[in-house]
């Protein structure tokens, strides 16, 4: 039953010699890698003006410049990550530039910054969408939760099909979604130059704002940078995109960054000249919508986009999250599980881990995006700053043709991630201060993990020098609880492989321990049976000193000891609750015991 829904909700399984079917094409590749960024322009441009708004009304003429510094920051990061994709055309991005160039911590920063952001990313997303969907239909804001969750499993089995099927999914609501808000900007920017709009709902560029400061702007402009998440996303998941994946990479990269300019400056200038006021009700978005087109169709036509890419955004995540942990996993600081291959030739286990990490994160957050993006946007300022820093020691070190000019570009970038991470830091610290702590404790889990993979490669290497141990024999320990045709299949397949097969049985009453001794001799006389008495009724202790004592005698003579345990399988599972389960618990703890082999002879009930 579990294998036809696994079947029904992901898919047949793909061979290996498919994989070259999921590859992206730039097309597919700039919606499902692109999303998280673009989807960044329904609330970027309003963490703006929810800052300036502490001020008044009167301080939103500030957001022009703000945003042209934003763009300024833009450009520095996509000619930046252009550089690293060429640099580094397999993928990994900050995490494997920060290693490289930086050292392993850096690098181990990097990499658990990004693993935090992409399921933030998730979280983000899914919850700003929810906020979209309530911000058209009032009646569904109190279950913006539920709401959520709902969209990361969706987008957890979308996934989980595999890269060219959620790719193919979701390619049509983000293009819709761009082409509706350059549809609205378009008519919007015509309504400001034609005089449709009153000149009174915004304040003068340049007029004289009291109680603005240097400390205020910088801490809109790091705000609204977070409308810059997600553009690193295309340099983690390089080996996603068809051959030459390098140039397919860096020209979806481009046509993103291009995209994504062309929007956050049209929302912020129409927010501006509209005289948009920030609330907790409505987006900016819906707002500017509202005013431009009135409560029309093209109303919930963009709106209903904009809620849709703001839940595939949340594909960028599952996108390069687990790609991420690929290279991780690669370099032993993470689980290997994460390098396995699903049915549908995705990493399916970082698609499951990062939809569960996200709806937790859902829940313990209740929801609320205004809490989530702080830390979201911190977290991805952290390795915007180390990926730069990185290529600007790898210019200066290696010095190759042209390398003066892309050391100005990363040097530009490097500088402005340091300023505006600061900001953030400075200005949203009762926000962001988990930051402080997380990333520490998930640095030194990574050295734990990899310190474990070391100690196990070590004990695991075969020395060629060194002559192997040889055993010289082996003795098979069954324990048994009576006459059965169990007990005699574990008993005939033991003496078929040694003649030295002990039995032993653990009786509770003097009695019984005699009268088994009888009964055994004249069933079983050529197997040699051990009785041991419990006083007090457990099992375990008295066969675990047994073995011990076995064990020591053993190893003199280098003699292996095995455990043969006999159990029996039951035709249906909850026949089991019936019977109790001493063999289970005998293997359990032996499982532990030095130097003991462990094995199990199944007896399968037919009734």
């Amino acid at each position: 039953m579990l294998t036809s829904l696994k079947r029904l909700l992901i898919g047949r399984p793909l061979k290996s010699t498919e994989l070259g079917e999921q590859k992206l094409n730039k097309t597919k590749a700039l919606a499902i890698l692109s999303s998280d960024a673009l989807s960044s322009v329904a609330y970027g441009p309003e963490q703006i003006l929810i800052v300036l708004f502490t001020i008044g009304a009167a301080a939103f003429w500030y957001s022009i410049p703000i945003a042209a510094g934003v763009l300024i920051l833009l450009t520095a990061l996509i000619l930046s990550y252009r550089q690293i994709i060429y640099a580094y055309p397999h993928g990994g991005g900050a995490y494997v530039v920060s290693r490289d160039n930086l050292g392993k911590n850096p690098g181990l920063i990097a990499g658990g910054s990004l693993l935090v952001d992409y399921i933030l990313t998730v979280a983000v997303s899914v919850s700003a969408g929810a906020d979209a969907i309530t911000s058209a239909f009032p009646a569904l804001h109190p279950y913006n939760l539920p709401i959520s969750i709902v969209f990361v499993l969706f987008l957890t089995t979308l996934n989980l099909r595999g890269v060219t099927e959620s790719a193919s999914v979701l390619a049509y609501p983000v293009y819709l979604f761009v082409v509706a808000l350059i549809v609205m900007i378009g008519v919007g920017v015509y309504n400001s130059v034609t005089g449709h709009v009153p000149e009174n709902l915004h304040t003068p560029i340049g007029t004289p704002v009291a109680g603005i400061s240097l400390f205020l702007l910088l801490k809109a402009f790091a705000s609204g940078s977070s409308a810059l998440t997600g553009v690193e996303a295309i340099s983690n998941a390089i080996p996603n995109f068809k051959d030459p994946a390098p140039r397919n990479a860096s020209r979806t990269l481009m046509a993103m960054g291009g995209l994504l300019a062309i929007l956050f400056s049209g929302i912020v200038f129409l927010a501006y000249y509209y005289g948009i006021t920030p609330n907790a009700t409505e987006t900016v978005v819906s707002q500017i919508a509202d005013d431009t087109f009135g409560r029309t169709f093209m109303y919930f036509f963009i709106q209903g986009t904009t809620a849709l890419i703001l839940v595939l955004a949340a594909n960028t995540g599952y996108s390069a999250f687990p790609l991420l942990a690929v290279n991780l996993a690669k370099d032993k600081f993470i689980p290997r599980m994460f390098t396995i291959r699903g049915d549908r030739l995705g990493y399916s286990n970082g698609i499951i881990t990062l939809g569960v990490a996200a709806i937790l994160l859902l829940i313990v957050f209740n929801g609320k995006t205004e809490h989530l993006i702080p830390l979201y946007a911190v977290g991805v300022f952290i390795p915007f700053t180390l990926s730069q820093t990185g290529m600007i020691l790898k210019w200066m070190r290696e010095k190759p043709q042209g390398w003066v000019p892309k050391l100005i570009t990363n040097a530009t970038g490097a500088l402005i991630s340091f300023i505006v991470t600061i900001m953030f830091f400075l200005t949203k610290f009762p926000q962001v201060w988990p930051v402080l702590v997380f990333l520490p404790l998930i640095v030194l889990l990574f050295h734990r993990i990899k310190t474990h993979y070391d100690l196990v490669g070590e004990q695991l290497r075969i020395n060629p020098n060194q002559p192997p141990k040889l055993v010289e024999g082996n003795v098979i320990i069954v324990p048994v609880a009576g006459i059965t045709k169990v007990v005699e299949n574990s008993i005939n397949f033991a003496t078929s492989l040694t003649d030295q097969v002990i039995a032993v049985y653990v009786a509770f009453e003097r009695e019984d321990e005699h009268a088994f001794e009888e009964k055994w001799k004249k069933w079983q006389p050529n197997v040699r049976l051990v009785t041991l008495h419990s006083s007090y009724r457990s099992i375990i202790m008295p066969l675990t000193k047994f073995i011990d004592t076995v064990q020591n005698k053993a190893e003199e003579n280098n003699y292996r000891v095995t455990v043969l345990i006999p159990q029996f399988i039951t035709k249906k599972n909850w026949h089991n609750i019936l019977h109790n389960q001493s063999s289970l618990l005998i293997r359990a703890y032996l499982l532990f015991k030095r130097d003991v082999v462990v094995a199990t002879v199944p007896f399968r009930f037919k009734k």
